[in-house]
């Protein structure tokens, strides 16, 4: 979960990565998929990060997070 920020190079770089997560987000949704069990250590990683503060984002503006 430690990922660095990426920064885009080209709108084509963007598309293929919103493309391959439009793909995973397909995958996940599937109901074979949803009957898997997911790891606890995974969701706890998860509910982890989305627990922590926007504020140390580098490209973060407190003006942008209102909506």
């Amino acid at each position: 979960m430690g990922q660095a920020f990426q920064t885009w190079r080209s709108a084509s770089e963007q598309r293929a990565w919103l493309s391959m997560l439009i793909d995973t987000f397909e995958e996940v949704s599937r109901p074979e998929a949803l009957a898997v069990p997911c790891d606890s250590h995974v969701l706890a990683a998860l509910r982890a990060q989305l627990a922590s503060p926007v504020s140390g984002l580098p490209y973060a503006s407190p003006y942008g997070l209102r909506h």
